[in-house]
């Protein structure tokens, strides 16, 4: 085999490992990633149902239900629309109703957001980025600004 050969068969044999290793790096990075849907992009049906995303509103006030041992379900509200959530753990000292929260977790086969995780927001003046904005925009649509339910 000549040379000129040899380089080419070994530029494409990199060529081929480097699409092949760009391929894998992405499948790994997608698969970690959680995305952020409010409440109202969840009845839409714009969230996944085969993957684990974050549910981001305010805790309804009132809806706050403690069941047998760890287990709370609460409803998470972008004043249009809410999604019921159930957790098992211990929730954050700063979890309240009325307040900023992100749950992260999927899809109850009953419509039911089934969390993993609960983060709720570390101070009275902060509210997640993600959370405002989604806030604001079910705010808008809303022609009263009184939540649908």
């Amino acid at each position: 085999m000549k040379a000129r050969h040899k380089r080419l068969g070994f530029l494409v044999a990199g060529l081929v490992g480097l699409g092949v290793a760009a391929t894998l790096v992405f499948n790994a990075l997608d698969s970690n990633l959680s995305y952020f849907f409010s409440p109202s992009d969840v009845v839409q049906n714009k969230a996944p149902t085969d993957h684990v995303y974050r549910l981001g509103g305010m805790v309804q006030s009132g809806s706050l239900e403690r069941g047998k041992e760890l287990t709370v379900k609460f409803l998470v509200t972008d004043t249009a629309h809410t999604v019921k959530v159930a957790y098992t753990g211990i929730l954050p000292d700063l979890f309240a109703e009325g307040q900023g929260v992100i749950a992260q977790g999927r899809m109850g086969p009953d419509g039911t957001f089934i969390a993993d995780e609960v983060l709720a927001k570390h101070d009275e003046n902060y509210m997640p980025p993600e959370v405002a904005d989604a806030l604001d925009k079910a705010h808008k649509s809303t022609p009263t600004g009184v939540a649908n339910k």
